[in-house]
């Protein structure tokens, strides 16, 4: 599973016009208008006594209405995608504007789409937008498509110079970071909202050569994203011995060492045993549990804690004795009428609460106190 850590692009368009090159263009409110297949036409009624004269008239086969120009029977790369080409729109008589709009592809227009909306006011003329590749011959294309259909004069028309547009690679954020996961039983795959919140701070806060904590990692997903943000060293808890496995494979996927990610099981309730050296009696439990590490207070730049409500107020005076005085804590894992607790609670240990909301959920930030009690 590939996490991206960028919002998607909305989907704006409504329509796709028809294209016969590699290039591929975008209309709004257009009505598309296609190439029907070799020896077969299919043209609305109004149009129908224009085909005859159409079919009568036009020289040309269907393989030159390829998809693609092709050099010695064989598509370039060049051909496959085009730097730039030609707009071309042309006034036409309404009455002959699908038979026009057919002639045009036939004589080597890219594509056509009919612009209802942008018809003139007398309502009997009609606008047509066209593309051409570059080194095509726009007048002698007009000229001869309009002769076809029984045009006396060649109709007006304007045409202007545009680049060519990759829209894959203009939807795309250059600067996003990737975080391959295997979730596992563990809780994070990066959808949940108050993942995402905690994910946001972290882009916030981290900077370069940060230490932070993930208490209640999980999947390791905060933790792996602070190391690709910047931070020099991420260290994760957990009450659940699966989440610490799957925390350690997630960041083996990710190229990431034990020496920048280190992980250890704490007790699940505050008390005595987090003093102990072990207070475990497995022994995959024991090989999972790192007493130095859970010893070392004051240490980390930032603080997360995305776990529930209870264990968040038991919690509280420990999760934000891991923070040096003044850096950033952050408790989630709550929904919103659950912030006025979580906010009392936590207002003996921190400065400057803030508190931000995703679809019902919350995350609440704030310093740590330099002196506790001290307002």
């Amino acid at each position: 599973m590939s996490l991206p850590l960028s919002s998607l692009c909305s989907h704006f368009f409504k329509h796709l016009t028809y294209c016969n090159s590699a290039t591929t263009f975008f209309s709004f409110l257009r009505r598309i208008h296609c190439l029907p297949p070799p020896n077969r036409f299919s043209f609305v009624p109004s149009a129908r006594a224009a085909r005859q004269q159409l079919l009568s008239r036009l020289n040309v086969t269907a393989v030159n209405c390829s998809t693609l120009p092709l050099h010695n029977g064989a598509v370039t790369a060049h051909d496959a995608f085009i730097l730039h080409y030609l707009s071309v729109r042309i006034c036409c008589p309404r009455h002959v504007a699908d038979v026009l709009s057919e002639s045009l592809l036939c004589f080597g227009a890219s594509s056509t789409t009919i612009d209802e909306l942008d018809s003139h006011e007398s309502g009997e003329e009609i606008w047509i937008s066209s593309t051409f590749d570059v080194d095509q011959d726009v007048k002698d294309c007009i000229s001869r498509a309009a002769d076809s259909v029984g045009l006396k004069e060649i109709p007006n028309y304007k045409v202007e110079m545009h680049d060519h547009t990759d829209w894959i690679k203009q939807t795309q954020n250059l600067q996003a970071i990737n975080i391959v996961l295997n979730p596992g039983l563990a809780f994070g795959t990066g959808e949940h909202p108050t993942t995402k919140l905690c994910l946001l701070l972290l882009r916030r806060l981290v900077n370069g050569g940060e230490y932070f904590l993930d208490y209640g990692t999980g999947s390791g997903v905060l933790a792996i994203a602070a190391l690709k943000f910047g931070a020099d060293l991420s260290v994760g808890f957990d009450i659940e011995r699966q989440a610490i496995t799957s925390a350690r494979h997630n960041a083996a996927l990710n190229n990431i060492g034990p020496e920048k990610l280190l992980l250890s099981l704490v007790p699940s309730k505050n008390g005595p045993e987090f003093e102990n050296e072990c207070p475990y009696e497995d022994i995959s439990s024991q090989d999972l549990y790192n007493s130095k590490i859970i010893a070392e207070k004051d240490k980390y730049d930032v603080v997360i804690a995305n776990i529930l409500l209870y264990p968040l107020l038991d919690l509280a005076e420990r999760i934000v004795s891991y923070a040096k005085p003044g850096a950033v804590v952050g408790v989630s894992g709550i929904i919103s009428e659950q912030v006025p607790t979580v906010v009392e609670h936590y207002s003996q240990f921190l400065d400057d609460i803030n508190v931000s909301t995703m679809d019902d959920w919350a995350c609440i930030t704030g310093s740590k106190k330099t002196e506790p009690g001290t307002t």
